[in-house]
């Protein structure tokens, strides 16, 4: 049996990137090989955005977003309601709220700390990490990011047409590059590796490559 990969103390792995850029896969993925935890911080803002929806709220209500984030606890982050487009409308509303995304913080840098973790989101290597020793952002064209959330919609059995995917997706994107409160952008360290041309184990290999020259591990 090879011996586990030699890597530095608590290593932090930042991914930052658009919606369904393959950022979730990738970042899973990297922290199974490394054996780290894996944190999908976007699972944080929409589990807070549906617990507003739950509560007849509009998310974009800093009072009702803050409710929602007292009353957030772990099991809501596994619900299944989490993806398809009213819940990536409501999580890009309360993720542009400040007051959310500084009481999120806590949670997210003392998870990375405890023993090293790859998270994924869109403030990680900007905001919550900005000292990772690797930072990637994964991006992708609209079209190619729009299908594949078509496609997992199909998945589930939600029907969509691609054409408001991709519109929705626009929309998303143009909300979180333009908020104040920790905007979309890589940071100026990041390595960018666009998916759009890459399968799924050409992306990991890419991703691996890089994090192995940072990390130094064998």
């Amino acid at each position: 049996m090879s011996a586990p990969p030699r890597r530095a103390a608590t290593p932090v792995i930042a991914i930052d990137g658009p919606a369904a850029a393959g950022k979730g896969t990738l970042a899973r993925r990297l922290a199974e090989t490394l054996g780290l935890p894996y944190l999908d911080t976007g699972l944080l803002y929409r589990a807070v955005g549906r617990l507003v929806l739950d509560a007849g709220a509009d998310p974009a209500d800093p009072d009702a977003a803050a409710a929602a984030v007292a009353a957030l606890a772990e099991h809501h982050l596994r619900r299944d309601d989490l993806r398809g487009p009213a819940a990536d409308a409501a999580a890009a509303a309360v993720a542009s709220l400040p007051a959310v995304r500084a009481a999120l913080l806590d949670f997210q840098r003392g998870f990375g700390a405890a023993r090293g973790a790859v998270l994924d989101g869109r403030d990680i290597g900007t905001v919550i990490f900005p000292d990772a020793p690797v930072k990637l952002f994964v991006t992708a064209s609209l079209p190619a990011r729009a299908r594949r959330r078509w496609l997992e919609l199909e998945a589930k059995g939600i029907e969509a047409p691609l054409a408001r995917v991709e519109e929705e997706m626009r929309v998303r994107d143009a909300m979180d590059e333009a908020r104040l409160a920790a905007p979309l952008r890589p940071a100026a360290d990041a390595v960018l590796l666009d998916t759009t041309d890459l399968d799924p184990d050409a992306a990991f290999a890419a991703a691996l490559k890089v994090v192995r020259e940072r990390l130094d591990v064998t």
